[in-house]
Order: structure tokens, then C-alpha cells, then sequence
């Protein structure tokens, strides 16, 4: 039953997101857009009168006397976030800081039902200590429990606590109290309004897409307008190709002041998903390769693999947070096999939802990657000063 509503939700997303970017235009996809243009117009009101709650007091923030940094995006998925905020824990780490990362885990396994419905009903502050990934020493929860993202980034981070937990205030206070954490980095934050103090917002904007369609949620991709860049202290311009100074004369009009940031990202590796085995990149060159992913934008990933050589025969692509069957690998490992593939390849944040596999006819292997400054290096080192001595 569980499965068959996944399967049903991921078939869903996939057709709204071919209605957004209209590469569907038949009938049943244009009554659609009307219908998804009519929510956008309700989107942008209730964005707008929440974020004017928040200015006028009505509704309050909080701080807990730490440094806080809010990594996040204006549009939904694809930026490359989940690396930026990997780079910014390990620097605040290496810099002293006691850094814990709080998600709210997207895609992790709900609570029970009972438990929610009952906390609801009876307006009840819900008690329940944040599921914690990781405790700065070992990684204490799988991905499903957690979500993918704190998953890979308790994987790939020591000495960085990793929570999550839906209200991150309760969230930071319980890395306070419970491991003397000093610096608090909200993943995907820059919406969550409920914590302030001494705060950085970061926002990271995809080069190859920067605001989407221009439309909000659900007609769009932006979660709020993009005139609410002027919120940042920082802006990151992921998969820069150098050729961004119309990106930041826009960027200008709303933010004048924020430090821009260009980066790519960078293959350091590749690693078999099963065995932990590593590989240099250049095994790849002049050989016959498979992809398969589950990523918002796995375009990018796909000619991520052209330019270290490899010649693409096949490719699978699923829904994003897609959590892979037995059935579906080996359906690709046969598909694969049948297009000469010498090996499949897919990234780490699929490979955390892959399950055990009875037969291996081809290696499997994720791609490791990090972020790589290209221009404004100067700039993220005296972000990283300003918080460490703020």
C-alpha cells in the first residue's frame, strides 16, 4: 500500500513539473497551468502577509544566544545546497566552532499519526527529542529514518552534530543543552523565520535556472519572490560557468550589498555503492557508462559524467527522493547490460537509498563531490571570519 502511494505521488510530481515547464500542452496540462496560476496568485499573498507577520511582531522569532547560519534557496530543489552547507560546517569546524547542522529531514519517516493527530487536537507543544543522525562521533540513524540529505552529511562530516527535527528551535536548544554546540547551520533555512539572533542568511542560486519559470509555488519553482534576495548577507552562484554578469545585474537590482559567491561542483572520486571501494575518476575516460539517478535536475549530473570522458549509453531517471526497490536496480543493471555499459554510476545522495542487492552483473558506483570556489574565494573566507569572531 505504502508503495503504491509512492509510486502514485512520484508519477504526480513528475506531470505537475511538466505542466510548470510546459513540456506537456494538451488539454488535460493547460487546464492544469490555469488551475496552478490561480494557486500561485494565493501563494505570493499568503508569503507575503506571513513574512509582514513576522516584521510587525505579530508573529515572533526566537533566539537561543548562538551564532546562527540559514543556507537555503528561492526556488524548490536542484541548487546543489546539500554540498555548500557541507563546506560551511567543515570551515566553522576547522575554524573552532562547535557546529551542529539542523534539517528538517524531507522525505525522512514520519512520526506515527496517532501521535501527530493527537498532538494536534489537543494543542500540544510536541516533547519528542530530534532524531539524532549524528552525535559528532558516530552515525546513529540510516537514511530512511533521517531523510538523504543529514544522512550524507553526518556520512561525510566528523565532529559535526547532525539533528533533525521540524521545529529547529527545539532543535538548536536540544545541540546546546545536550552537546554545547555554538554555531546552529539551518539546512535549506532561509524560509524558516522562527530563529533569528545573530543570523547570516545564505542563498544559493542555480546559474542554469536562477528563479525557475518567474512564477511561485505551485504554478512556479520560487518559493518567494526574488526581491526577497534582499534578505542575504551572502549569495552563492552554483554551477557558475564564469558567464554570470546578467545574473548579477539582476542579483543587484534586489540585493546591492550581499557577497557574491561562484562555485561548481567539483568530482573528487567514485566509490562503489556496496563495497566502499575507491576509484579514480579517470577510469571513467573513453568507457561505456549507465547512469542512474533520483535528483531534481539530474541533466547536470549526466554531463557531469560527459566531461570526465565517459560515453553515456543509458540513462534512468526517477522522481527526486526517489527510495530505489530491489526490482528497479536490477531492472537497470539488465537494461544497462544491454546497451554495454561497463558500469553504472549514480551520486551519493542516491546512493544512500539504494537497498541490498542479490547479484551484481555491473559495479555500481556514486560520484563524491564538493563545492569549488571559482570567484569570490576572498569573500567566503571573511564570511566564514565574521561568523567565527562575530
Amino acid at each position: 500500500m505504502r508503495e503504491t502511494f509512492r509510486e502514485w505521488a512520484e508519477n504526480l510530481e513528475t506531470f505537475v513539473l511538466e505542466v510548470i515547464f510546459e513540456q506537456r500542452r494538451d488539454f488535460k496540462a493547460n487546464v492544469t497551468r490555469g488551475l496552478l496560476f490561480g494557486g500561485s496568485k494565493a501563494f505570493t499573498v499568503i508569503v507575503k502577509l506571513r513574512r509582514w507577520l513576522y516584521n510587525v511582531r505579530i508573529l515572533r522569532d526566537k533566539t537561543l544566544g548562538v551564532q546562527v547560519i540559514a543556507v537555503g534557496n528561492l526556488t524548490v530543489g536542484g541548487t546543489g545546497k546539500t554540498p555548500v552547507v557541507e563546506k560551511f560546517a567543515r570551515e566553522l569546524r576547522d575554524a573552532g566552532r562547535n557546529v551542529a547542522i539542523l534539517s528538517r529531514g524531507y522525505r525522512s519517516k514520519p512520526k506515527p499519526f496517532h501521535e501527530w493527530l493527537t498532538n494536534k487536537i489537543l494543542f500540544r507543544e510536541d516533547a519528542t527529542p530530534p532524531r539524532v543522525v549524528s552525535d559528532g562521533k558516530s552515525l546513529l540513524l540510516d537514511s530512511e529514518m533521517a531523510g538523504d540529505e543529514p544522512y550524507m552529511l553526518a556520512s561525510n562530516l566528523k565532529d559535526v552534530v547532525v539533528l533533525v527535527d521540524k521545529d529547529r528551535v527545539k532543535a538548536g536548544r536540544y545541540a546546546i543543552e545536550k552537546f554545547g554546540c555554538d554555531t546552529l547551520l539551518l539546512d535549506d533555512g532561509f524560509q524558516y523565520w522562527d530563529l533569528q539572533g545573530r543570523r547570516h542568511d545564505v542563498v544559493l542560486i542555480d546559474r542554469q535556472q536562477p528563479f525557475g519559470n518567474e512564477h511561485l509555488l505551485p504554478r512556479g519553482t520560487l518559493r518567494e519572490p526574488p526581491s526577497h534576495l534582499a534578505r542575504a548577507q551572502t549569495i552563492f552562484i552554483t554551477k557558475s560557468d564564469g558567464k554570470t554578469a546578467e545574473l548579477r545585474e539582476r542579483i543587484a537590482k534586489f540585493n546591492s550589498d550581499a557577497a557574491i559567491i561562484e562555485c561548481v561542483h567539483h568530482p573528487l572520486y567514485l566509490e562503489d555503492v556496496f563495497t566502499a571501494e575507491r576509484f579514480e575518476l579517470n577510469i571513467l575516460q573513453k568507457r561505456k557508462v549507465a547512469s542512474l539517478s533520483g535528483i531534481a535536475q539530474p541533466e547536470s549530473f549526466e554531463q557531469s559524467l560527459a566531461k570526465l570522458g565517459a560515453e553515456l549509453v543509458y540513462s534512468k531517471r526517477f522522481a527526486d527522493h526517489h527510495r530505489f526497490s530491489q526490482q528497479e536496480v536490477l531492472n537497470a543493471i539488465n537494461r544497462s547490460k544491454k546497451r554495454q555499459a561497463e558500469v553504472i554510476i549514480t551520486t551519493q545522495k542516491d546512493a544512500v537509498r539504494f537497498p541490498k542487492i542479490d547479484r551484481r552483473d555491473l559495479t555500481i558506483l556514486f560520484m563524491r563531490v564538493e563545492i569549488k570556489i571559482v570567484s569570490g574565494a576572498n569573500d567566503f573566507q571573511d564570511c566564514v571570519r565574521k561568523i567565527c569572531f562575530r
